[in-house]
């Protein structure tokens, strides 16, 4: 199943947004008054920091880069997103009744073709089936132009080399599918954490020196180290990067640099992210990002979302159990293989 914002991921930078009050306003209601204030404060570890622990949800409709006929207007009115969220609840309805409907031109409803064979309601994947961290941004992209900055040429060029050396082999073997169809990496676990279409929630655990994050999908943990420890050697490359932190304040700033060009983002080579955690009331933690590689994008870029408490705990994310999906994909492909071999030997 696809990641419903991995088609718009292209790009990323290191500026720090500056925190928007409106993008944590949580619809239908409003903020916590002590929130609005800017009373709150937020609970303590043994050790005296800033209490991020625990369950919560990124799960959003809001997509990372906004709409074209949205260009311009970075928030949504409250009665505009009344709009959103009324569509998404008719969507719902229908697909209830009639499976996944295709996506709208905005596609603010529906999925991509390649999705609407599911019937996501019924395995409870749809979106409004949890909790929602509602927010009337209208892309999580911040800023006027809220989509992904262009490639440089040199990037281009990379990208486009790569693509020619994989056509035409993509079904050759297990290693020649992405490392999300082969259950090793998802660029949701990032960083940055942007949500998807189902499991899109995080557990945060705090320790002396050490911040642990969890990812429901695809289980990843993160390793934070906060005792001033520099970043590791620049020939070391991790799928998630390597990640320090330290407080600012409330805000707990992470830094993550060392990831291979594979992921989050393939083909960036020297990518950087800077992540800063907020909670700013009992629910909601403010979650921003920044993202850099100048051989990569033409600048940087940042985005935010809120991040809501939830009660429970994680689930277990087995993809690789019964992974039929991938041997399926490879069988199929070997069958056609024989059978255009076939029809070349009868011609």
């Amino acid at each position: 199943m696809r990641n419903f914002i991995l088609a718009s991921l292209s790009a990323l930078a290191l500026t720090i947004v500056p925190a928007a009050g409106q993008a944590t306003s949580q619809a239908p209601k409003a903020k916590p008054a002590a929130a609005v204030k800017g009373t709150w404060t937020p609970p303590r570890t043994p050790d005296g920091q800033p209490d991020l622990q625990g369950v919560w949800t990124n799960n959003s409709v809001t997509p990372l880069q906004r709409p074209k006929e949205l260009a311009g207007k970075e928030f949504y009115t409250q009665a505009e997103l009344a709009g959103v969220q009324k569509a998404q609840r008719e969507r719902y309805a229908r697909n209830e009744v009639e499976g996944e409907p295709p996506a709208n031109h905005s596609g603010v409803a529906g999925a991509a073709p390649e999705d609407v064979h599911y019937d996501f309601a019924q395995y409870g994947l749809d979106w409004l089936q949890s909790k929602v961290a509602w927010n009337r941004r209208t892309s999580l992209i911040a800023g006027p132009e809220g989509t992904i900055p262009p490639l440089t040429p040199a990037a281009r060029d990379r990208v486009a080399t790569l693509a020619a050396k994989e056509k035409g082999h993509e079904l050759d073997g297990p290693e020649n599918r992405p490392l999300e169809a082969r259950c090793l990496a998802r660029a949701n676990v990032g960083p940055p954490l942007l949500p998807i279409r189902y499991n899109s929630n995080l557990q945060i655990v705090q320790g002396a020196g050490f911040v642990a994050i969890e990812a429901e999908e695809i289980h990843d943990v993160r390793i934070i180290a906060m005792d001033g420890r520099p970043h590791l050697s620049k020939n070391v490359r991790l799928w998630g990067g390597d990640s320090v932190g330290h407080w600012e304040g409330n805000t707990l700033v992470v830094d993550t640099t060392n990831f291979t060009d594979l992921t989050p983002f393939k083909g960036a080579q020297n990518l950087h992210v800077v992540e800063r955690l907020t909670r700013v009331d009992p629910e909601t933690i403010l979650y921003q990002f920044t993202v850099d590689d100048p051989g990569m994008w033409t600048k940087p870029w940042s985005g935010e979302l809120p991040m809501t408490k939830l009660t429970g705990t994680l689930f277990e994310y087995a993809c690789h159990e019964a992974n039929y999906g991938l041997e399926n994909t490879l069988r199929g492909a070997r069958v056609a293989d024989a059978d255009a071999a076939a029809k070349k030997a009868v011609e």
